[in-house]
Formats: structure tokens, sequence, C-alpha cells
């Protein structure tokens, strides 16, 4: 009588039994698999977004308060704007201010006792103009303040004498000769009547009354002493700075043409 095994195939034992699973429960296993790595990797991610979201919102509320905090600041910053623009232009006005009265001061006390003048000009720079002036070469190439003098001596030693003594005054930086000479007219020589109410001022300024006097024309160059630009124009008030109480900057000033 042949044996018969009651035990179903799929659950026989040994080498001849037959695969409970197969191949498709390992490629379960690794759908499982890369499925748990992806929802976990989309945990930190999400997690990753809800923090930079965090960040993101904790940020705009700092730049809010900081740009709250420097609105309410801008008053004193533009005060201090202000302020500051004001101390440059007065420093700038106080530079640019010529002290002629010590000039010619120290003018008085340095020109001969042999020497006299018909004519003297002061100019902060080349483009004041005055009125009656005196043409001496050589002002246009000074920048900063010049005195232009016209007058008479009666030898070139004088004129000498008085050149040496006006490169003493405190400021000087050159003293420039334009003219020495004699006249060339004998009948000039004569003493030259004084000119009446309606002549004009600059009508007689031909000092030479005798044949051995010189006439001269000098320029006096102040080159370190220049007016800077700054100082013609006041600066503007910037938005939102109260100007009451007479403080008002806005209106624009001029510099003086002696510059002083």
């Amino acid at each position: 009588m042949r044996p018969v095994n009651l035990i179903p195939q799929d659950e026989r034992r040994g080498d001849r039994a037959a695969m409970r699973t197969g191949v498709f429960s390992y490629v379960l296993l690794g759908a499982l698999a890369v499925a748990v790595l992806a929802v976990a990797a989309l945990g930190l991610t999400s997690k990753q977004l809800s923090d930079r979201k965090s960040e993101v919102a904790e940020l705009q509320q700092q730049q809010q308060a900081a740009e709250a905090k420097a609105q309410s600041l801008e008053a004193f910053t533009n005060f201090r704007a202000a302020q500051e623009a004001r101390s440059s232009t007065i420093v700038s006005l106080a530079q640019s201010r010529f002290d002629w009265q010590r000039v010619l001061n120290e003018f008085a006390r340095v020109i001969p006792s042999n020497v006299w003048l018909v004519q003297l000009a002061g100019t902060a720079d080349p483009t004041v103009a005055v009125d009656g002036g005196i043409d001496v070469q050589g002002r246009d190439s000074v920048t900063g303040p010049a005195l232009e003098m016209q007058g008479c001596a009666p030898s070139q030693d004088a004129v000498a004498g008085l050149i040496s003594n006006l490169q003493e005054i405190d400021g000087v930086t050159r003293v420039g000769l334009d003219s020495s000479e004699k006249s060339d007219d004998p009948q000039s020589t004569a003493a030259t009547p004084a000119p009446t109410a309606g002549d004009s001022a600059a009508a007689n300024t031909d000092c030479r009354t005798r044949d051995f006097i010189f006439q001269f024309k000098i320029l006096v160059a102040f080159d370190n002493v220049p007016a800077p630009a700054s100082a013609t124009t006041a600066p503007t008030v910037p938005p939102g700075v109260p100007t009451s109480g007479g403080s008002q900057l806005t209106s624009s000033t001029s510099a003086s043409g002696s510059g002083g």
C-alpha cells in the first residue's frame, strides 16, 4: 500500500516545498521601506519649512520694530544734519573772511615816509570789480585777496624799499611791480590843479609833479587766503526739522565783495 501525504503542498516542509511568498514579498518590503523614508523626509522638510516660516515672521517683526524706532528718531537725525550744515557754513564763512583792518593797519606801519599813494584798492578775489579801480597787471593770477596800489616815489630805491616793506605784512605771499617810471611828457612835471566837484575822482591820478618822481603800480597778493565757494550759499534745512525760533536757513546769502 503506497503512503499518501495529506499535508497541503504549500504547507509542506523540505527541499521540495514550494515557496510561500515568492519575489513579490521582497518587492513589497522595498516599496514599504521607500515609502517610510519618503514620509520621514517629508516630515523633516515640513518641520524645516515651518521653522523657516517662524524665522521669517520673527525677522519681519524685528524689521517693523526697527523701522518704527527709526521713524521716531528721524527728527533727531534731521536736526543733527541741520546742525552740522550750519556749523560747516559758519566755519566756511569764518575762513573766507579776510581781516582787511589788520592788513591796512600793518600797511600804514610799513609804508615809507617818502612814498605817497593816489589810489589803493583791496579785493577778495579777481572777479570783484571796483568803480574807478586800478588796472594792475597780474591780478587775475591771484585767486585770493590782493591789494592794488598806485603812487609815487622820489627814486627807484624808494620804490624798492616800499616793495621790501610790503613783504613784511603778515600773510603776504608775493609783491609784484607792474610799472615804475618817470613821465615821458616834460610838460606834465608842473603841478596839476586839483579836480573840481564835477570832475571824475579818477581823472587826476598822475602824481609826477617833478621830473625826478617815479610813478609805480604794485600788486600785493595773499595767495594762501582763498575765499571758498561754500561760503556763498547757506545750507537748506532737511525735511522734518522745525525752523521756528529764528533758525530759518532756507534763504541764501552772498559773501561780501571785499571778503570782510
